[in-house]
C-alpha cells in the first residue's frame, strides 16, 4: 500500500468568488465584511498561559465574528474529508481519518504519532522556533491560493480572517490546521528521503520527530534536509531544543510516552501517581460534604482525564481505577438548583436573538452537564428543567 506523502486536495472544487465563499460557509456578505473591518483591538482579547518551562505563551481570543468564520472555515474545509486528505506523517490538529477500506478509524491524536516510533533505538527531536510567531501571512495566503486553489481575492479574504499582524496566533481556531499545512509542498519529499534511509518521520503540530531502529544513529543527514526545508519556509531551528537521543543512554520517550516497546507506554512511575490520584479523590469523598464543592468536581474531573489516559495506551488498570471513580462522582447542592434554573432563565431570555452564537451554544451544553450532575440527588428537578429546554438547543454551527 502506497503512502501519502502530502496533504491532498481531494475536491475538484474550487470558490470563484467571495459570494460563493459566504454560501460554502453559511455566512452573510455583512458578516464577512463586519469581520474584515473590526480594529486591531476588536479581533482578538490577550492573555497570557504558563507553559511547562515556566515562561508564558501569548494567547488571543477571538471576537465572535472571527471565530464564528475560522469555525465554518475548520469545519466546512480544513476538516472534511471531502476536500483534504492528510498525510500519515501529520498528527495533533489533523481529523481522525477512515483507512483505505473505509472500516476503520485512524487516530490523530499524540499516542498515535508516538506509536510510529515505537521499537526505535534513536531518536531526532526537532523543535521550530516560535513556530506560529514566524509563519508569515504569505505562507497562508499560499495554502489558501496554490493548494486550495482559491480565487485571489477569496484567499486575501481568509488570510485577512486567519491572521492578526501577518501572522495565524495561537488561539485563532484555524491556526493549527495552518500550521500543519504550511509545508505542504516540500515535507513528502523530506519524508520520502528519510524512508529511503530507513528513518519514521512525524510532525505533532510544531514537534518533528525522526526515530531509526539502529542503534547511534547519526543524524546529520536527517537533520539537514529538514534545517533546509524550515529555512526555505523561513522557519527557523531552535537549536537549544534540537536534540538526538539513543537507547543506550536513556528511556526513549515521545510525547510524554516511552516508545522502546511494541505499543506506547506511560513514563516509570505515571500510573502510580495515577493511583495516587484516585486514592485522593477517594480521601476527598469521604469528607462530609465535600463532594458537593465546586473544588471536589474540579479535582474529580482532572483525576478523571488522567485516568481515561490509560485507555489510550490499552493500560489493564484503566477499568478497575475509572470503577473506583464512579463510585465517588460529584453530588450536587441544592444551589446547584437555583444556579441551573439561573443558566435556562437566560437562554429563554436570548433564545431569539443569540441562538446562533458560540457563547449561547456553550451555555447551552454547559447547563445540560450540570444537570446530569443534578439529577444524582435531585431527579426530579433536573426532569423538569431537561423538559423545559426543549426548544432551546442552539443553531451554532
Amino acid at each position: 500500500m502506497a503512502t501519502q506523502l502530502a496533504p491532498k486536495k481531494v475536491s475538484k472544487r474550487s470558490i470563484a468568488s467571495i459570494e460563493n465563499l459566504c454560501s460554502a460557509l453559511d455566512i452573510s456578505l455583512s458578516e464577512i465584511y463586519s469581520a474584515l473591518s473590526l480594529s486591531d483591538e476588536e479581533k482578538y482579547k490577550v492573555s497570557t498561559r504558563a507553559k511547562s518551562d515556566g515562561t508564558d505563551r501569548i494567547v488571543h481570543n477571538p471576537h465572535f465574528l472571527l471565530r464564528k468564520i475560522q469555525r465554518r472555515i475548520n469545519k466546512r474545509i480544513f476538516s472534511k474529508p471531502s476536500v483534504i486528505k492528510w498525510p500519515d506523517h501529520l498528527f495533533g490538529s489533523v481529523p481522525n481519518q477512515l483507512d483505505q477500506s473505509m472500516t476503520h478509524i485512524i487516530n490523530k491524536d499524540y499516542v498515535s504519532c508516538a506509536a510510529k516510533h515505537c521499537g526505535a533505538k534513536s531518536i531526532l527531536k526537532v523543535d521550530i522556533k516560535d513556530f506560529f510567531d514566524n509563519i508569515h501571512e504569505d505562507l497562508v495566503l499560499d495554502i489558501f491560493r496554490n493548494f486550495l486553489k482559491f480565487d485571489q481575492e477569496v484567499s486575501e479574504t481568509l488570510t485577512n480572517i486567519c491572521c492578526f499582524h501577518s501572522r495565524p496566533v495561537q488561539g485563532a481556531l484555524t491556526s493549527s490546521y495552518l500550521a500543519s499545512l504550511c509545508l505542504y509542498d516540500v515535507e513528502g519529499s523530506v519524508v520520502e528521503k528519510l524512508s529511503r534511509k530507513g528513518l519514521t518521520y512525524t510532525r505533532l503540530v510544531d514537534d518533528i520527530t525522526v526515530s531509526s531502529k539502529s542503534n547511534n544513529y547519526d543524524f546529520s543527514y536527517a537533520l539537514d534536509i529538514i534545517k533546509g526545508m524550515l529555512t526555505a519556509k523561513e522557519l527557523p531551528l531552535n537549536v537549544a531544543k534540537t536534540k538526538s537521543i539513543y537507547i543506550s543512554s536513556e528511556p526513549l520517550s515521545v510525547h510524554g510516552l516511552r516508545v522502546s516497546f511494541p505499543q506506547p507506554r506511560l513514563p516509570s512511575g505515571e500510573v502510580s501517581r495515577i493511583r495516587a490520584a484516585v486514592k485522593n479523590i477517594e480521601s476527598l469523598a469521604s469528607e462530609r460534604g465535600y463532594r458537593t464543592t465546586h473544588a471536589y468536581r474540579h479535582d474529580f474531573n482532572r483525576c478523571m482525564g488522567r485516568v481515561n489516559k490509560l485507555v489510550r495506551v490499552g493500560h489493564n488498570r484503566h477499568q478497575p481505577l475509572l470503577d473506583r471513580l464512579r463510585k465517588v462522582f460529584p453530588l450536587p447542592s441544592k444551589k446547584d438548583i437555583d444556579r441551573a434554573r439561573a443558566m435556562l432563565k437566560r437562554l429563554m431570555r436570548d433564545k431569539d436573538s443569540k441562538r446562533d452564537t458560540y457563547w449561547y451554544a456553550k451555555r447551552y451544553y454547559k447547563l445540560q452537564e450540570r444537570l446530569i450532575v443534578l439529577e444524582r440527588s435531585f431527579p426530579a428537578s433536573a426532569k423538569e428543567i431537561r423538559a423545559s429546554l426543549k426548544g432551546l438547543k442552539p443553531s451554532y454551527d
